[in-house]
């Protein structure tokens, strides 16, 4: 006796309606999270072009995955997971030698710009310098506005670890922020 195995069939309206359900899920996760996507992305590659491609294939990589984001308000720091792993596929991809350029032909490409912009270039070189151990959770903390908790999932630690290395971050942007005053004190008096 042969037996058939008959695989349950979904209409094609109910194909239709769960297609159109995540569509709306899609679509309200970037429209509410793409501005804070990019700007996490942006801080990360300081490039408008590569930020805006981060962006795009972190979306792209949670469409495909939608159906395992099971709570919304998870939403963001999933999303910012993704983003963090996009950006490390991007070295994975591409290996770059530094050696076949010559330092004095790399020019940083800040012109004469107002004083805040010059001010948060000059933040964000001091949080650059900064043990990478203590600059991700503190960028995640102030761009991406997480909690220590969110955090510690994000990167794997436990809270009190995250808690440490904030502290320790800011304690040395602080001290960072402190002796560069102090050195431009004695070359004013």
């Amino acid at each position: 006796m042969i037996q058939k195995i008959f695989r349950k069939k979904s209409s094609p309206t109910q194909v239709s309606n769960d297609m159109a359900s995540k569509q709306i899920r899609y679509e309200a996760l970037v429209n509410a999270l793409h501005a804070d996507l990019y700007r996490y992305a942006f801080w990360l590659v300081h490039d408008q072009h590569i930020a805006e491609d981060l962006v795009q294939e972190t979306f792209l990589r949670a469409w495909r995955a939608l159906d395992s984001l099971k709570d919304e308000k998870a939403a963001k720091s999933w999303l910012i997971t993704i983003l963090r792993r996009e950006n490390a596929r991007r070295f994975e991809r591409k290996q770059l030698d530094m050696s076949e350029y010559e330092e004095p032909s790399i020019v940083d490409n800040i012109s004469t710009t107002t004083e805040q912009q010059l001010e948060d270039h000059w933040l964000r070189e001091k949080i650059a310098r900064l043990p990478a151990d203590y600059r991700e959770p503190l960028v995640l903390q102030v761009i991406g506005g997480f909690s220590g908790e969110e955090i510690a999932n994000m990167l794997n630690l436990n809270k009190n670890t995250v808690m440490t290395r904030l502290f320790r971050a800011r304690n040395q942007l602080k001290d960072a922020i402190e002796s560069e005053q102090k050195l431009k004190g004695r070359s004013n008096g």
